[in-house]
């Protein structure tokens, strides 16, 4: 994953493990890649007050040979980036520039995740959902109305699948869970403590854990049996976990649409009684 990744895509996702120095050069690089193209390993260690050592280690952390390689690879990346104007937003903007700069942001966020997401395992979460006695999806705050909309979803397949919105009701589903269902849990960063206080007690039973996040070292990605990983920037009026809603949405969208078409007649008549019953409900 980490090689389709640009260089401020491989810093953003794992921002919160660094150490204080580290999140010194990530800060640097991310404000002020120019600096690091048209420089040496000397310069930068001098601009931020640290080691040569520190610098080269850093650049080896984000999955580069060493300060050469990500001075090229940023440089690559500066010549193919497009100038981001939903990050510039003005009080100048009428409602229409507004408008375009959120729809760009989201196409972005969903370009960028398309470009991380591991195809293996993506697979892997398909065929398992296929194949369980019952599904649930958890998720709590922000995350959470991403997993109702999931339940919104895959409750057309015609497979079990449930989700609760009380964190205690969630935790109680979990308790109930087997080493023969799938969990979909969705955590932006991967550092809530309800969600892995959930995802301890889903291991507890055995239950195939997937994961939706934006963090790829966090406790919780390292956790969950398929991490399935997605990207957004923050902007001027929202932030990095708003932006990263509509990529998850898209996601499960993805996994959606996949196993419809393996049930094919079956998904079609599951459809079908979803359609007719909501049509009985309209004047």
């Amino acid at each position: 994953m980490e090689n389709k990744q640009t260089c401020k895509m491989r810093i953003r996702s794992i921002y919160r493990t660094f150490s204080e120095k580290e999140k010194k050069l990530a800060d640097y690089i991310t404000a002020s890649p120019e600096k690091i193209i048209h420089g040496t390993i000397n310069q930068i260690a001098d601009d931020t007050g640290l080691a040569d050592s520190t610098v080269f280690r850093f650049c080896k952390r984000l999955g580069y040979k060493g300060f050469q390689d990500m001075k090229i690879a940023l440089a690559s990346e500066q010549v193919k980036e497009l100038h981001d104007i939903h990050e510039h937003l003005s009080s100048e903007d009428n409602e229409r520039t507004v408008l375009k700069k959120v729809f760009q942001s989201n196409i972005k966020t969903l370009e960028d995740t398309l470009t991380v997401i591991d195809e293996d395992h993506f697979k892997v979460a398909v065929n398992a959902m296929l194949k369980a006695d019952r599904i649930e999806l958890f998720g709590f705050g922000g995350s959470n109305v991403i997993a109702l909309d999931g339940y919104h979803k895959f409750i057309r397949t015609g497979l079990p699948v449930s989700a609760q919105i009380d964190a205690h009701m969630q935790l109680m589903s979990a308790s109930q869970m087997t080493d023969a269902s799938v969990a979909v849990l969705i955590s932006h960063t991967g550092h809530s403590k309800d969600i892995l206080g959930l995802l301890d007690t889903l291991k507890q039973n055995n239950v195939l854990t997937i994961g939706i996040t934006s963090f790829t070292q966090s406790p919780f990605s390292q956790q969950v049996d398929i991490p399935l990983y997605t990207l957004s920037e923050e902007t001027d009026f929202r932030s990095e976990a708003l932006a990263s809603r509509i990529a998850q949405l898209s996601l499960l969208d993805a996994i959606y649409v996949n196993i419809m078409m393996r049930l094919d007649e079956k998904g079609k008549k599951s459809i079908t009684k979803v359609r007719n019953a909501i049509q009985n409900r309209r004047i």
